[in-house]
């Protein structure tokens, strides 16, 4: 694959009939959708976002824990696998929503507030992290919990396209120091899972993926 750039969703869409196929990945939705729900907010969220929602492997788990769940995503395959899946189950509460969320304003454009934010694997794809954190934060309910999931910081190898464009992971204490300085409090870490799997330089290696939860202020 040539010429990639931030706002290209034609990988996401090519690789969609297949995604759920990945054994790696369904492992790690697993693990992190484990985390997600033990770290929701003690009462049931009335209005829950993801951002990154692609196929739904984890947005199916957290949906039943929410009152209503948009469902974000840049790829409009992956969506179109969600909503077949929403079909499917007439599971009545998430509403799938397309939106490139590589644009610099792509939060912004989002309708709403939100008392439970959550995404998995998808900030590292996102070019401005200090940005687009900030607009959550706007569109978030005071109190309201934020949850994500990605890569502690990796080598570079664990994309096997070397022309993606992407954040190798992300150093723990940088980004709460970026996540305070949107104005949320309470940011927590742990290690949601380990994955396991053959880098691009063709060796066996382990990338950790944490989970990170913060909270926005009552007012």
């Amino acid at each position: 694959m040539s010429d990639n750039n931030w706002t290209d969703s034609q990988r996401f869409d090519s690789k969609a009939s297949e995604w759920d196929a990945n054994a790696v990945r369904a492992a790690l939705a697993d693990a992190v959708s484990r985390a997600i729900l033990a770290h929701m907010p003690v009462s049931r969220p009335e209005k829950a976002l993801e951002f990154g929602c692609g196929t739904g492997l984890v947005t199916l788990r957290v949906a039943p824990g929410c009152g209503s769940l948009t469902a974000v995503d840049t790829s409009r395959e992956m969506l179109r696998v969600l909503s077949e899946k929403i079909a499917a189950g007439n599971i009545p509460n998430i509403s799938p929503l397309f939106l490139d969320l590589t644009q610099p304003d792509a939060a912004s454009r989002i309708e709403g507030s939100f008392d439970f934010v959550f995404s998995s694997m998808t900030l590292h794809h996102i070019p401005d992290t200090r940005s687009f954190i900030a607009q959550l934060y706007g569109h978030m309910a005071p109190g309201g919990t934020l949850a994500i999931a990605d890569l502690d910081t990796e080598d570079g190898m664990f994309h096997d396209d070397v022309t993606e464009k992407v954040h190798h992971g992300f150093d723990r204490d940088e980004l709460k120091n970026l996540i305070e300085s949107a104005g949320f409090t309470n940011v927590s870490f742990i290690t949601a899972h380990m994955i396991e799997k053959k880098n691009r330089a063709g060796q066996r290696a382990y990338y950790p993926v944490f989970l990170v939860t913060a909270t926005k202020p009552q007012i």
